[in-house]
């Protein structure tokens, strides 16, 4: 079998492995089949394409092509030419199911089912990763850059995983990247090979060479998997590695610390408040006289992006023991008062976010539970989550007067600059129609207020949970045109307007006040989901308003004191749907799939804009994670050209008498750059001879790799100045000799730089620049004689 076939292979199965990642997120796991089978398709046109031999450009766009019809074939070919040819009618079919994927991805969770949607975006996104690997690893042969396809497969499925075998996941991605590595040309590998080996343990014709290069590859990957699990472990801005004992957790070490990522943990709000059936989520009992206050939060969202609001990266810690401290901004004139409340989940509710009382005084649950301190929240550690939880919540019972909020200070600035940040993206009509509304107030309590009665009372807006309004930049402004929306975007739109008028605002998500039970207790169902404003005040701290008409309860410090006033009762309850009061949740056997009810499932409502109609494009994914390769591969430019351009000075042309000078001379550049890129910098003003001599004096070579340098030089006078060129043998093996003993005596920080940022990648520039002197003096001709001298490389010497 030839190299090039076992590199092939090699990359097929590194390619499957890290797909392998996959596995956890949908069921069920058949799509994996069809791709490895796809994939060995594309790969093998590859090979085909190379033995035929075609440029690797043109390789590539077979390879792309052949996995284009594939996907014709498999998903659209009923809207294809002969079912195999794509034409208009095929890529928008693509088009719409890439559409319908990407919603489903919002949609569902973790395991998702296999739509034809999501069947299209695994699959096909794995023959792109094939096909990244293969150009790398076996059409420009360069297996080690190959991995970065790779690392961005297995990084979307293990960001997006939750389960405990992470681990195994990374092994078998690992264990394919380092096949790959092994298997990749015997060049490369004999070149380390004296530095992780010790004395060379045979040449690379020899029997004991093959062997050497093996057992050398097993220490370069051993190494680089060893260096990537332990180092994570001993350097304080990681989070970990795979050997800490956080393992699948939210933080490193053994939860006392860590961050939690800025990742939206919810999903659909307005299907859990169209369910024609209201499951009960939780059966709450409180200390409360009134149970019409009682909501129940989540999570407050504070990162606005101009389309939805998310939580941001906060730092975690231990669940504090005892009491919890006192929330940020509230001051001891307060009145308040410490309550009790026991909360159930049901068997089904698998929350990762604890619902509690806000502010919460202290909490008693079992099972791994961190603690975010900004947001006063508890978040599930190693895959802990409220599935059949009951525990135990002290909150306080905060009660501002309006005079209280009325004469507030102003907040800390560090709070106020992060808390009213708007992104330029957000429309002008947002800050316009707030400033409008609140025209006349003289504080923040009163803009606060006036906004709240614009949502509920003077605004002539109406809750509907069936409207479509998108999460593009323009979402609110359609909101604010069209009147119609649900708690998602009262809450969204309030908030955003309050930070306009310098009012520091987030959004918190959790559950409205439930319905009273006959035995005592609250029942709150999944249409009690809400998300509604909170407010900073210097004082009081956060505070909670209700701009979501017929929806929760107004607060009571909201009200004005006026006879006429037209507000609803402050102790209103939440009217979504009338439903009676029953003491025993409602009795659902399962979850129909078609309803699409991620509550059925685990989760709790959505903290963005529907996406129906206008939201998430099917392309943004594919965006994002090109965009991240490109990140990926921005720093590893110079050394990926350096390696691209050996491959072609020293491939296979210009063996003929013809090409004999075309070659030669590469090699000499090739020999030469080599040496430049360990610290021996070219002198063109020498002659090869002589230029020869200096490289292997500075180098330091051995005789064998002197006397190559030698060869070399003696075949580029005789092309410069014997009247015939004749083919010279083996200049290439010379070439790559004399490459590892420069290496070998350079130290490891000399060899590192001339692989990660050889100084040859300077004639980058220069080439650049001498195009760009070029098509400038093209179009200024005749040119200035007093025009300075243009920055280019020196020409060669010829004697």
């Amino acid at each position: 079998m030839s190299g090039r076939l076992r590199l092939t292979l090699a990359s097929w199965a590194a390619t499957l492995l890290a797909a392998c990642a996959l596995l956890p997120l949908v069921e069920p796991p058949s799509w994996l089949l069809q791709a490895a089978f796809l994939l060995a398709v594309q790969s093998g046109m590859g090979a085909v394409a190379r033995r035929v031999p075609l440029a690797r450009p043109l390789t590539v766009a077979v390879q792309a092509l052949a996995a284009l019809v594939l996907l014709t074939l498999v998903f659209a070919r009923e809207h294809a030419f002969a079912g195999l040819v794509p034409g208009p009618d095929a890529f928008r079919f693509f088009a719409q199911l890439l559409d319908q994927g990407a919603t489903d991805v919002g949609r569902y969770t973790i395991p998702a089912p296999l739509s034809e949607g999501i069947r299209l975006m695994l699959i096909g996104g794995v023959l792109v990763i094939g096909l990244l690997v293969d150009t790398l690893a076996v059409t420009f042969r360069s297996a080690a850059p190959a991995g970065l396809p790779l690392l961005a497969l297995y990084s979307v499925a293990a960001g997006l995983s939750d389960g405990g075998a992470d681990w195994l996941w990374f092994l078998l991605a690992a264990a394919g990247y380092l096949m790959l590595l092994l298997v990749e040309g015997r060049d490369r590998l004999s070149q380390w090979g004296r530095v992780f080996g010790g004395t060379s343990q045979g040449s690379p014709g020899e029997p004991g060479g093959t062997r050497a290069r093996v057992r050398t590859g097993r220490r370069i990957g051993v190494l680089a998997v060893g260096i990537a699990l332990v180092a994570p472990l001993g350097l304080p801005t990681m989070n970990g590695g795979l050997l800490d004992p956080a393992g699948s957790g939210v933080g490193p070490g053994s939860g006392g610390g860590g961050t939690i990522s800025a990742v939206n943990p919810l999903v659909s709000l307005r299907d859990s408040l169209n369910m024609e059936e209201d499951r009960q989520v939780m059966s709450v009992r409180s200390e409360a006289e009134n149970v019409s206050d009682l909501y129940l939060r989540i999570v407050s969202l504070d990162d606005f992006d101009g389309t939805t609001w998310k939580p941001s990266k906060r730092s975690i810690t231990t669940v504090p023991d005892g009491a919890f401290p006192i929330p940020a901004g509230l001051g001891p004139d307060v009145e308040r008062e410490e309550i009790g409340t026991t909360i159930s989940t049901a068997d089904w509710y698998g929350q990762d976010w604890l619902p509690m009382p806000y502010p919460p005084s202290g909490v008693d649950v079992r099972g791994n539970w961190r603690y975010e301190p900004v947001g006063m929240t508890l978040v599930g550690d190693h895959g802990q989550n409220t599935r059949g939880l009951t525990y135990q919540v002290r909150s306080l019972d905060v009660r501002p007067t309006a005079e209280q909020l009325a004469d507030a200070s102003a907040p800390p600035a560090a709070l106020e600059r992060d808390y009213t940040e708007l992104p330029d993206s957000l429309p002008a009509v947002v800050s316009r129609t707030a400033r409008a509304v609140t025209e006349g107030a003289t504080n923040a309590y009163d803009r606060a207020v006036m906004l709240q009665e614009y949502f509920t009372l003077t605004g002539g807006f109406e809750y509907d949970t069936d409207v479509d309004v998108g999460s593009d930049s323009e979402a609110i402004a359609r909101f604010l045109r069209d009147k119609e929306g649900f708690c998602v975007h009262f809450s969204f739109a309030m908030a955003s307007m309050a930070r306009s008028l310098d009012i520091p605002a987030r959004v918190a998500v959790g559950f409205a006040p439930g319905t009273p039970q006959s035995d005592g207790t609250v029942a709150v169902g999944l249409r009690d989901a809400h998300a509604w404003p909170e407010l900073y005040f210097e004082g009081m701290g956060w505070t909670r308003f209700e701009p979501t008409p017929t929806r929760g309860s107004v607060p009571e410090y909201t009200v004005q004191e006026t006879p006429d006033s037209a507000l609803p009762d402050p102790a209103r309850p939440s009217e979504a749907e009338p439903s009676e009061s029953s003491a025993a949740p409602s009795e659902s056997e399962s979850c129909s799939v078609q309803q699409r009810l991620d509550g059925c499932g685990s989760e709790a409502p959505l903290a963005t804009l529907p996406t129906d109609g206008d939201g998430p494009k099917w392309y943004v994914v594919p965006a994002w994670v090109l965009g991240g390769l490109a990140l990926l591969v921005l720093p590893l430019a110079p050394m990926l050209w350096r390696l691209r351009t050996r491959s072609v000075r020293l491939g296979a042309h210009g063996r003929s008498e013809a090409g004999t000078a075309s070659h030669v001379l590469a090699v000499w550049d090739e020999l030469t750059d080599t040496a430049w890129d360990v610290g021996v910098s070219p002198d063109e003003s020498l002659t090869p001879r002589k230029a020869a001599a200096r490289i292997v004096r500075l180098g330091r070579l051995d005789p064998d790799a002197a006397a190559s340098v030698h060869r070399v030089a003696d075949a580029v006078e005789q092309v410069l100045y014997a009247p015939r060129s004749r083919p010279t043998a083996g200049l290439t093996d010379d070439a790559r000799r004399v490459a590892a003993g420069l290496r070998s005596g350079a130290g490891r920080g000399t060899r590192l730089r001339a692989l990660f940022l050889p100084r040859s990648t300077v004639r980058v520039v220069w080439a650049v620049s001498a195009r760009w002197a070029a098509v400038r003096d093209r179009v200024l001709a005749p040119r200035p004689t007093w025009r300075r001298p243009t920055w280019r490389r020196p020409s060669r010497q010829q004697g």
